[in-house]
Parts: structure tokens; C-alpha cells; sequence
């Protein structure tokens, strides 16, 4: 899971790019600040955006600076500078992706090596933000209880990640959680965590893991069976997610310029989407 939310690429100016690749980069060195150097391995996409989000709707400024990093020693590039709301954000990502490897454990016996490498980072962002890592659990707890009923509900399975994500971003920015942030935060935890399954389908299909398209749609053995055979109908569930999506952007109270956050909302989710439904395999890391 995770790394879903990305950029429309060819449809970006080079300003956002510029800003986009700054975020990136400095909620990597944020995670680092508060988690140390091994949880900057799990820094994705989905949590970028939420930075970029977040800190227009808390108005909150931006300070980019030239800077230097582990990966790029020689040439210094620009990098938002970490404050308050991103190292919680960092925080955040690194319980995220340490939850996520914990379930894989439990649910398919792997990935022992990697929660045990990041398990050092794990502890520092839970001392962080105890918060945070209360929320996740909680949000797991659920999943996994609703997950061994064999349950077959796209609502009430997304329903768990979605409240996450409601939660969290209350917990971030308090009171300028509005009804709009907070409907566009269900909406995107919706999205990343059925767009996750529908990515996953064929795998899941053959471990036996939880799905729930596979739940729905027995008798489908892959993916691309699947789009054949159901493809309007899933079409028609996210559909509904983008359209509410876009609906809740525009009422948005931005503090700062939003061309960003407007191409990845109401552009790179659509492409996303498409790649997946297109049976194509999504690529969850930068190259930077």
C-alpha cells in the first residue's frame, strides 16, 4: 500500500516541479530529523502530497533552501526546509509503512527482515507523535477484524483507511480541518487503499490475501479477467471517489498558490487510475 498519489507529469509547470521535487526532498530530511536515516527508505508519494497540502491549508510557508544530501553531495538542490508539520508528517509515513510491514507478517509470514530494519525509526516517530501511531493501530485493529470475516463491502472496507486518514489530518492541523479537508481526506484514504487492492488483485489472488474486488468478483482469476469482464462497474466505484474528490477540492480554503495540488487532484489520481484499470503495474518510488 501506499505511493499511489503522484503527479500529471507532462501537464506540470516547471515552478511545481521544482516545488514538488523541494517537498519530496524535505520530507525526507525530515524523517531523518526525528526518525533517523533508515526510515528516509519508506518515504513515499501519498505523504509528499499531504505535505503540500497540509501546510496551503494551515498556512503554514514553505522556506526552500539549497541544500545538500546523502544522495546528492556534490550538487546542492532545493529542499523545504523541515518545520513542525513536517516531521510529524515524516513521523507519520515511517508508522505507516511500519504497520503496513507489521500486517504483512502477520497475514502472509514476510517481510520480518525489513519491519526489524525499520524498527529502530519506528520507535522514534511513535515517541514523536504517539498520536499518530494510536491512529494507525486503531485503523489495522479494524481492518484486520473485518478482514477475517471475508467480507465483501468496497465501502466498509476503504472505510478503515479513509477514517485513518480523517483522523491524522485532524491530528495535523486542528481546527483548519474543515468539512471540505476533512471529506477530501476520506475520499483520498478511499482511493489509495482500492486502488491499492485493485493493483494487487492478481497477487493477492494467488496468496490468498484479503482483497476485496477478489471477494466480490470470484470468479475472476486475474486482473485483467477482472476489467473484462467488470470493468464499467469498476469504472463506476471510482468514478464516484474522483468526482467527490474534485467536488471537495474546489472548496478548499488555500492560503497559497494550489497549481500543485490541483494537478495531482484532479489529474495524476485520473491517470493513476487508468494505469491500474489498464492492468499496468504502478511504480511506488521517485527517481530523483
Amino acid at each position: 500500500m501506499f505511493g499511489y498519489v503522484k503527479t500529471d507529469m507532462p501537464n506540470m509547470y516547471v515552478k511545481d516541479t521544482v516545488l514538488y521535487k523541494a517537498m519530496y526532498c524535505g520530507l525526507c530530511k525530515s524523517i531523518g530529523c526525528v526518525c533517523g536515516a533508515k526510515g528516509r527508505f519508506c518515504l513515499n508519494y501519498d505523504l509528499t502530497f499531504l505535505s503540500t497540502l497540509l501546510h496551503n491549508l494551515a498556512d503554514i510557508d514553505v522556506k526552500i533552501e539549497k541544500q545538500g544530501c546523502v544522495l546528492h553531495t556534490i550538487k546542492k538542490r532545493p529542499i523545504a526546509v523541515p518545520d513542525e508539520l513536517s516531521k510529524k508528517i515524516g513521523a507519520f509515513n515511517v508508522i505507516l509503512a511500519y504497520h503496513k510491514l507489521n500486517d504483512d507478517v502477520n497475514d502472509l509470514n514476510k517481510g520480518r527482515i525489513k519491519r526489524s530494519f525499520f524498527k529502530s525509526s519506528y520507535k522514534k516517530a511513535k515517541k514523536f507523535t504517539p498520536e499518530l501511531d494510536e491512529i494507525v493501530l486503531k485503523m489495522y485493529k479494524g481492518l484486520s477484524a473485518y478482514e477475517k470475516t471475508g467480507g465483501d463491502s468496497i465501502d466498509i472496507s476503504a472505510d478503515f483507511f479513509a477514517n485513518m486518514m480523517v483522523d491524522a489530518v485532524k491530528y495535523l492541523i486542528g481546527d483548519k480541518a474543515t468539512d471540505p479537508v476533512i471529506n477530501l481526506s476520506y475520499d483520498m484514504g478511499k482511493w489509495i487503499y482500492l486502488i491499492d487492492a485493485l493493483d494487487d488483485f492478481d497477487k493477492d489472488k494467488k496468496t490468498g490475501n484479503f482483497n476485496v474486488f477478489a471477494n466480490i468478483y470470484k470468479g475472476a482469476s486475474c486482473k485483467k479477467e477482472l476489467m473484462q469482464n467488470h470493468g464499467a462497474e469498476v469504472l463506476n466505484v471510482f468514478a464516484y471517489i474522483l468526482n467527490s474528490i474534485t467536488e471537495n477540492a474546489k472548496q478548499l480554503d488555500y492560503k497559497f498558490n494550489h497549481d500543485l495540488t490541483d494537478n495531482i487532484l484532479y489529474c495524476g489520481l485520473r491517470e493513476q487510475t487508468k494505469t491500474v484499470m489498464e492492468c499496468k503495474k504502478c511504480k511506488k518510488t521517485i527517481k530523483s
